[in-house]
């Protein structure tokens, strides 16, 4: 363990310091400042002698927090990034993009603020790769057994490189022309830079993942061809159809979903050519959800030189403590600050969208809405309040109802529960043999550690249906749920 007497020493919770506004809204890189490497090992410190260590349940990966904070705390970070990897694919996209479920289950954070489990996860991870830590792992043989993979998310990629590490023959299969999947289109740059998402490619790729961009299946190569080709086939495919807003003028221009505006933007600082590109440059932006894909929405406006920003949230301002019926160790939903609301922006809470307004050329330039009041339960926008807000551009981010189906018209589909995602049994097979479902696409959205988790055990559920066995982890089955966390 770390320092015995660690937390009686530093009780203050120190993060790395985010660089300045006025500096990070001129490009797209990254918001934290490099992390000094003696306040790392401080906070390593603080991790207790607790006994149980709840951090493991919090995390569906079941990571091993309390090893990897003492070998970072006893400065042995060679031996802290074996320990990080052996339960977590992916470190540097987790420690970056995981709203940490971990540190609200954290022992210390009963009476004192968490443990940093999440910045150590990923100055680990990003010391192991400055050092040349993170080598290939090919197999050492193959079984001559063939997978695809279908999406090349965070679920997809996990699963990819499990199966190949245990040598089967896996194929990605990526509709978009490049390796990511949400990493890659979605996520903005300033969250996580895309080198992070090359260099794990390019360890996979030396290990043996074969990767097909720009491939569609269900129309370039259909699913049953597919199904014939390979001994087994994992869907990834993420819950990407978004939740709509059916009220009068949603279909004037100017009003967008926000996978729609942020993909875009992904291709630009790409440095891709995006005709028509949709931009927030001097106008009017309003954001209605008030999720991560909101604040992403926000942070994307900033650096486009938005006029001004106004996040919409239809739901009651979260308060600062853990509220009474959400007690340790459950993850709790509190007000949060993230890097993008402190740029600039207004957040409005308890706020109906009624109507979007169109100018005479058929845009939208404004938004009718409401008061929310609470009826039966229901939220509904409260009769008199109506007011209007200016809007050149609004961007749609209330979250996704469920994966795509539409590529499967024709051909052979796996059942779908009731909720829209595709049914899998406890060992995430689908309802056609041979054919695995991971991540969102069968848990519906969630969180990335979810999506890691749920790649890792998949690939153990093929390694076995191809073997009839498996020495592969399996971190959770579909039924698991973390402590606090429910599937979205």
């Amino acid at each position: 363990m770390a320092d015995p007497k660690g937390f009686l020493k530093v009780t203050d919770r120190e993060l790395p310091a985010r660089r300045p506004v006025p500096v990070r809204i001129l490009d797209w890189k990254e918001v934290y400042e490099p992390g000094d490497q003696a306040v790392l090992r401080r906070q390593a410190s603080r991790c207790m002698d607790c006994g149980v260590p709840f951090c493991h349940s919090g995390c569906p990966l079941g990571n091993l927090i309390p090893e990897w904070n003492d070998l970072t705390w006893r400065g042995e970070g060679r031996a802290a990034a074996d320990r990080l990897h052996a339960t977590n694919n992916f470190p540097e996209f987790t420690g970056r993009l995981c709203p940490a479920p971990c540190e609200s289950s954290c022992v210390l954070g009963i009476n004192q603020p968490a443990v940093t489990i999440k910045q150590i996860e990923v100055s680990i991870a990003d010391e192991a790769f400055s050092k040349g830590w993170i080598e290939p792992q090919p197999p050492a043989r193959l079984t001559g057994k063939t997978v695809a993979v279908v999406g090349s998310g965070p679920a997809g990629l996990a699963a990819a490189q499990q199966l190949t590490r245990a040598g089967h023959t896996v194929a990605v299969y990526e509709r978009d022309d490049r390796i990511g999947g949400l990493l890659r289109y979605g996520i903005p740059d300033f969250k996580m830079e895309k080198s992070h998402l090359e260099a794990r490619l390019r360890q996979m790729q030396d290990e043996g993942t074969r990767f097909r961009a720009g491939v569609e299946i269900g129309r370039d190569i259909s699913w049953d061809d597919l199904r014939a080709r390979y001994d087994a086939v994992v869907v990834a495919t993420g819950a990407t159809v978004p939740r709509d807003l059916p009220i009068p003028g949603r279909q004037l221009d100017g009003v967008h979903f926000a996978m729609e505006y942020l993909v875009e933007s992904n291709r630009a600082t790409a440095g891709d050519q995006v005709p028509n590109q949709i931009s927030a440059e001097g106008k009017h932006v309003i954001v209605i959800g008030g999720g991560d894909t909101g604040a992403d929405c926000i942070g994307t406006a900033h650096r486009q030189g938005a006029l001004s920003v106004t996040n919409l949230a239809i739901g009651k301002q979260p308060g600062v403590e853990r509220p009474e019926h959400q007690p340790w160790p459950m993850m709790p939903t509190v007000f949060e600050v993230q890097s993008a609301h402190e740029e600039g922006g207004e957040r409005v809470y308890l706020a109906s969208t009624v109507e979007f307004l169109a100018n005479e050329a058929g845009e939208v330039r404004a938004l009718k809405v409401a008061e929310t009041e609470y009826v039966d339960g229901k939220r509904l926008p409260k009769a008199g309040t109506e007011r209007e807000i200016p809007a050149d551009l609004v961007l749609i981010a209330m979250g996704f109802t469920g994966p795509e189906t539409d590529s499967f018209t024709g051909q052979t589909q796996p059942e779908t529960t009731a909720r829209g995602n595709f049914e899998r049994d406890g060992e995430y097979a689908s309802s056609i043999p041979g054919v695995f479902v991971a991540g969102d696409a069968g848990r519906g959205q969630s969180l990335i550690v979810w999506a890691i988790a749920e790649g890792r055990a998949a690939a153990a559920s093929v390694d076995r249906h191809l073997m009839g066995d498996t020495v592969l982890p399996s971190p959770v089955r579909p039924t698991d749920l973390a402590i606090g966390l429910q599937p979205a």
